[in-house]
């Protein structure tokens, strides 16, 4: 008895509506959920939350769950966008039972629109837009009744055939329901269901002059699809009663229960499709599925993995409470996904050139590597090594600081996989700026270790400037300065990181010269980085994912 006990705790609040109608035999015990995205633009994280939690519990009690594409508003959808969202749920690690479009049951929800005016629970009403504003009250005042809300079901009929039938121009009628002008509820004050727009549907074509709005499909939809369980965010939580009116009213033969929950809010992002989109057009990014964006799209050309993201939503979890989640947890699940499955190589960011004086010119020799320290399976790999290397300009000092334990003048450090070396000598050009280091190297201590015992505690990473291969090294960072771009009073795009992307060109070790697309990497030392589907034959382009620690960490605490 404590074992279920336990167990229900852990469950979230969704898991235990369902395993307590389940218990109750509603339904029929069956469990049906959808993902419902309206495509006019690409997915976000906030969307991978709703997905893995939609497919999760189809999973998990052994239910379906459908892929409907909300296809309501012709002006701003396109198949582009349909094509997306399919690979993108894919990618996650998902299968829908069925694939769905609001637009199939256009004629239905027609012809349900058509029995709420013989109701007499649905009116044709030509009130501008201006008028119904006025007419539509305030948070604390009743709305008043439109003129045209007593017009006969006879007449309302005509019109509405009329609307379809495109005899009339775009905002002359609305199809609206018959409720309560009165309500506190504002979206139960009458309610738009029908609205004209001469529009051409990448669907249906030109088919229809009509469009049901999104209130009065989605509920409908659901109710045709045998939906049992319709989770959205909480922001339609003040729309549930109209969700439950509608099917309600008109008897629908299935009758789905609304389910709010709290949608994904994320530190240094937007989540807005609108602003999304903004960016897009205006050019502030590349494209949908440029790296800095929040699109599922972005993040997997970045780098981050399905399961990093199935992780992160699962860590972020389900309530009832809107709340901000910090983008280091999600930065946190791609850190300990690629741990464990990223080979490790050599890259250096910011090249300096060191020669090592007493190696034999000419010679290339071959040395060990681990692939990655976190997979004994993963095997070794041999690094070619020579007389010039590239070390990073940041791992030498001139004047060292205090605890400073890698290269230095007379300092001796250990070359990773390689050899113990010391600075004997510093070269600059005529302004003064390090462009060289000469060193000498101890033969004995090839791998890494002195046969004397000598202590060395720095190991710094490098690449063989005759071996190694130039490649585009694509830094990026996150998008926005503020934690919170889109909440302020100032224009989120004023608020764009103007240090969100720095291009260089970097020397990576050649076993990485066949590296493939999309496949992720750690640069030891320097963070995970993945290749870009820009890179050619020629030319290797990598995109950083995320660096090995959380450098805003380290910015926060010293502001």
């Amino acid at each position: 008895m404590e074992e279920t006990t336990e167990e229900k705790k852990s469950l979230n609040f969704i898991e235990q509506i369902i395993e307590n109608d389940l218990a109750e035999g509603k339904n029929e015990k069956r469990i049906h959920t959808r993902f419902p995205p309206e495509p006019n633009g690409y997915l976000h994280i906030g969307h991978a939350k709703s997905i893995v939690l939609n497919f999760g519990l189809a999973t998990k009690y052994a239910g379906k769950c459908n892929l409907r594409f909300d296809d309501t508003n012709p002006e701003t959808e396109d198949e582009e966008y349909v094509n997306a969202i399919r690979n993108d749920v894919k990618w996650l690690g998902f299968q829908w039972d069925a694939e769905f479009n609001a637009s199939d049951y256009f004629q239905k929800i027609y012809d349900y629109a058509v029995q709420l005016i013989k109701l007499d629970k649905a009116f044709v009403c030509e009130l501008s837009a201006e008028q119904m504003r006025e007419y539509h009250g305030t948070a604390v005042t009743p709305g008043k009744d439109s003129p045209y809300k007593n017009r006969s079901i006879e007449e309302n009929l005509d019109l509405f055939d009329r609307m379809r039938k495109g005899e009339f121009p775009d905002g002359k009628y609305l199809l609206r329901a018959k409720i309560d002008m009165a309500s506190p509820n504002m979206h139960f004050r009458d309610p738009a269901l029908y609205r004209i727009r001469k529009k051409h549907h990448y669907r249906t074509g030109d088919q229809w002059n009509v469009y049901p709005m999104y209130d009065f499909a989605h509920g409908l939809s659901d109710a045709i699809e045998g939906i049992t369980h319709s989770i959205c965010t909480l922001e339609f939580e003040v729309h549930r009663p109209l969700y439950e009116w509608i099917n309600n009213t008109l008897q629908t033969p299935t009758r789905p229960q609304q389910i709010e929950m709290s949608r994904l809010n994320l530190t240094y992002t937007v989540m807005s499709k609108r602003k999304l989109m903004q960016l897009v057009n205006e050019k502030h990014v590349s494209g949908w599925d440029d790296p800095r964006m929040p699109t599922v799209s972005g993040l997997r050309r970045r780098g981050y993995t399905a399961q990093a993201i199935r992780e992160f939503c699962e860590r972020v979890g389900i309530s009832k409470r809107e709340n901000l989640i910090d983008v280091s947890l999600l930065e946190f699940s791609i850190r300990e996904d690629l741990n464990k499955k990223a080979p490790r190589v050599m890259g250096v960011l910011h090249p300096l050139k060191v020669v090592i004086t007493n190696y034999p010119e000419g010679q290339v020799e071959e040395l060990e590597a681990v692939n990655n320290p976190e997979d004994e399976s993963a095997g070794k790999r041999m690094v070619p090594f020579s007389r010039e290397i590239y070390i990073e300009q940041d791992d030498f000092l001139e004047v060292p600081a205090k605890k400073w334990f890698r290269l230095a003048p007379g300092a001796e450090v250990r070359l990773r996989y390689a050899y113990f070396v010391t600075c004997q000598e510093i070269i600059k050009d005529a302004a003064g700026k390090i462009v060289e280091l000469r060193c000498t190297y101890d033969p004995a201590s090839r791998g890494g270790n002195s046969p004397d015992g000598r202590k060395v505690k720095g190991t710094i990473h490098w690449v063989s400037a005759s071996e190694g291969i130039g490649a585009q090294v694509r830094l990026y960072d996150r998008l926005f300065t503020h934690e919170t771009p889109d909440k302020g009073e100032v224009d989120f795009k004023e608020l764009i990181n103007p240090n969100s992307l720095e291009v260089i060109t970097a020397i990576v070790e050649p076993s990485l010269k066949l590296a493939q697309a999309g496949v992720s990497f750690q640069f030891e030392r320097m963070g995970y980085f993945c290749v870009d589907k820009d890179s050619t034959p020629t030319q290797l382009v990598f995109n950083r994912t995320v660096t090995l620690k959380d450098a805003w960490a380290k910015i926060a605490e010293k502001i």
